[in-house]
């Protein structure tokens, strides 16, 4: 065996016995108020279509790059999504700045105005608030119930979702962001 190979080979050795590890540093963040969240490996890009802000102006997930991003899809008729909005916004005022956003599209046909007032009743002030009256985004991302959360990193891809409801404004939340955001 030359050197060569024999580096290699010692390269690819350590690299499939620290896969596991990597592995269960993930499955470590998925714990208590985040049991649900799961992983997506390896990432995926996410699937591309076009929403739009609150005052009609037009939007992509293409806007957020360069962010680790968290998007909810949520609607103003869904209860279990009006429970989690104000955790959702405590995470966002908490952890929101140059490397990370909270983002809130709302699959809803009601329209602009009614998101805005559904938002504002729950005190939602940090989160960026966006919307899809086709509801035609939803079924692109893999979303069949709402809410569903899903994580996107900075170059794009699809890294994680939960489906469902869950407290954004938990500890364990806030460990699951600030790890991914450390790269963990």
């Amino acid at each position: 065996m030359t050197g060569l190979t024999r580096r290699l080979v010692i390269g690819g050795l350590t690299l499939v016995t620290a896969l596991p590890a990597m592995a269960a540093s993930r499955s470590e963040l998925a714990t208590g108020a985040m049991k649900n969240f799961t992983f997506t490996d390896p990432p995926k890009p996410i699937a591309e279509g076009d929403f739009k802000d609150l005052d009609d102006k037009p939007a992509s997930f293409a806007t957020f790059r360069g962010k680790l991003t968290l998007v909810n899809l949520w609607a103003t008729w869904c209860v279990p999504c009006r429970k989690e909005m104000p955790g959702l916004d405590k995470l966002a005022e908490k952890l929101a700045g140059d490397k990370f956003q909270v983002v809130l599209l709302a699959l809803d046909r009601a329209g602009p105005a009614k998101v805005k007032a559904f938002l504002d009743e729950v005190g939602v002030k940090h989160a960026k608030p966006y919307i899809d009256q086709t509801t035609r985004l939803g079924r692109a991302l893999g979303a069949f119930g709402m809410p569903t959360t899903i994580l996107i990193d900075p170059q794009g891809r699809e890294i994680g979702r939960l489906v469902g409801e869950a407290e954004w404004d938990t500890p364990d939340a806030v460990k699951l962001i600030q790890a991914t955001l450390a790269g963990a």
